[in-house]
């Protein structure tokens, strides 16, 4: 899970990528960076580990010259999260400079390094995927120049090219030096990728109208730069945005079908974003909506007193939970927005730690109630374990907990960290197992055909990767054994 910006502009774009990286933050907070370029093809950067507002001085931010520039903030699912050289963006100084950020998780690294190697000629640093992508896409382009410019066409065939050799999930923004800014999004568009457009201030020549461009993770950060939201990039489609600001765009994959990850609607995306022209607001309303059916024929009648959110991405859930079932909605935890989303923390010891001092239990809401607690998914049982308990401790009679998510059983290989199966509290156990491993009275989970009908209810989309709920991998592409190396190499 990272979030990317990237815009051409005809003013600096310093200032706004690092605004639209604040509003992307909560999906990744490991490490961030900003790339620009000026028109004579030279790009400046800047990266560090921790949160936008804290990794970028005064003096980094004068220094991102240019019109042109993308962003990156991160939380590791390949590589080392406390390795700086793993931060993106990353650069290759060959053909012409690249500079690329990368929203994903590629599943045939190992085939891709082994050819970049012996084939290639091309060296990598680190063990980052993206590492791995720019290297790709910097060899197709190498092989696509016939003269001394590049056009739009050339381009367009290596993105083609790329998306023959890459498996896996990916959204990509790069900088061409001298030429301009390529997004591209795999061929079945796991990750987002938002493009839009703002009319640029009319220039002394009074000449035709010019654009000014930008491609993000969520529309939230197109509105709140006062972009109009163009359209989805689509699954496959790559969008190419030259120096003058004119647009190009065309579909580079053989066989492209829209499958988005479920749990962007679910958990990872902010509910102030629509995404492949589905609200996601509004779809956690509805999982809300069908978890309350579910919740009614599992639950004894008279076992609820009150219901209650795990701040902040189950809200609008647990309201419609309350609404439909006729009971009282309630506020029982006060959240410390201090503290990071500890679904991304690294190590078990230090996300439960983080849960309390996160979250703190109002004992008035909770003393001798039977209480409904509301939490968009339950991945590792850390912190719904620890929750629970906290519900008690604050005097709460009985505590039901329940996901509006099915159970995770499966790990996510497409950029979410759940790589392996034995941190998956579900994983091999039964409901009435997880409940008594997370110390629940009852348990209810969201059903898997419930949520993708809830997400997909009213919209064009046809399908979802849903691999972590079912073990269907989208791409066709995950073995039993890669699964095994992903979890080997996790623990080495």
């Amino acid at each position: 899970m990272c979030g990317i910006v990237g815009i051409v502009g005809q003013q600096p774009v310093n200032q706004e990528i690092y605004d639209s990286l604040l509003l992307l933050q909560h999906r990744g907070q490991d490490s961030t960076g900003i790339a620009t370029a000026e028109s004579s093809g030279v790009f400046h950067q800047a990266k560090a580990h921790g949160y936008v507002r804290e990794a970028f001085r005064t003096r980094d931010m004068r220094s991102l010259l240019g019109n042109s520039g993308l962003g990156h903030v991160r939380y590791a699912t390949r590589g080392r999260a406390a390795n700086e050289e793993e931060a993106q963006p990353f650069y290759v100084n060959a053909p012409y400079g690249i500079v690329l950020v990368h929203n994903g998780n590629l599943t045939n690294t190992r085939e891709l390094t082994d050819e970049l190697f012996h084939r290639d000629r091309r060296h990598l640093n680190t063990s980052s995927d993206t590492e791995l992508l720019v290297n790709v896409l910097a060899n197709e382009l190498q092989a696509s120049i016939t003269g001394l410019e590049l056009s739009p066409g050339q381009v367009f065939d290596a993105v083609t090219r790329l998306h023959e050799r890459v498996e896996g999930s990916y959204a990509a923004i790069a900088l061409i030096a001298g030429y301009g800014l390529l997004a591209f999004r795999d061929p079945f568009g796991i990750r987002p990728l938002i493009l839009g457009a703002r009319k640029a201030a009319p220039g002394a020549d009074g000449g035709p109208d010019r654009y000014e461009w930008i491609v993000a993770s969520e529309s939230l950060v197109l509105e709140n730069g006062g972009f109009d939201i163009v359209r989805d990039v689509m699954p496959g489609e790559a969008v190419f945005v030259d120096l003058d600001g004119y647009l190009h765009t065309h579909q580079c994959a053989a066989a492209p079908r829209l499958v988005p990850c479920a749990f962007e609607y679910v958990y990872l995306a902010r509910p102030d974003s629509e995404m492949n022209g589905i609200s996601v607001y509004e779809a956690r309303l509805r999982l809300g909506d069908r978890l309350a059916d579910t919740i009614t024929r599992y639950t004894p009648k008279g076992a609820i007193d009150v219901v209650m959110p795990i701040p902040d991405s189950s809200r609008p859930a647990a309201m419609q939970v309350a609404r439909k079932l006729g009971i009282e909605y309630r506020e029982g935890f006060y959240k410390n927005r201090y503290v990071g989303r500890t679904f991304i923390m690294p190590g078990q010891a230090v996300r439960k730690k983080s849960v309390r001092q996160k979250l703190n239990a109002m004992s008035s809401e909770f003393k001798g109630k039977n209480v409904l607690l509301i939490d968009d998914s339950i991945v590792r049982g850390t912190t719904s374990k620890e929750i629970i308990q906290m519900a008690r401790d604050a005097g709460a009679a009985k505590v039901t907990f329940a996901s509006a998510a099915p159970p995770v059983r499966y790990p996510h290989v497409y950029g979410i960290n759940m790589p392996s199966r034995q941190e998956l509290v579900a994983h091999g156990r039964t409901i009435p197992q997880i409940a008594k491993e997370l110390g629940a009275d009852y348990l209810v989970y969201q059903e898997v055909d419930d949520m993708r009908d809830a997400i997909l209810e009213g919209s064009d989309v046809e399908d979802l990767d849903m691999s972590c709920f079912d073990g269907r991998y989208i791409t066709g592409t995950v073995t039993d054994e890669y699964l095994a190396w992903v979890e080997g190499a996790q623990e080495s």
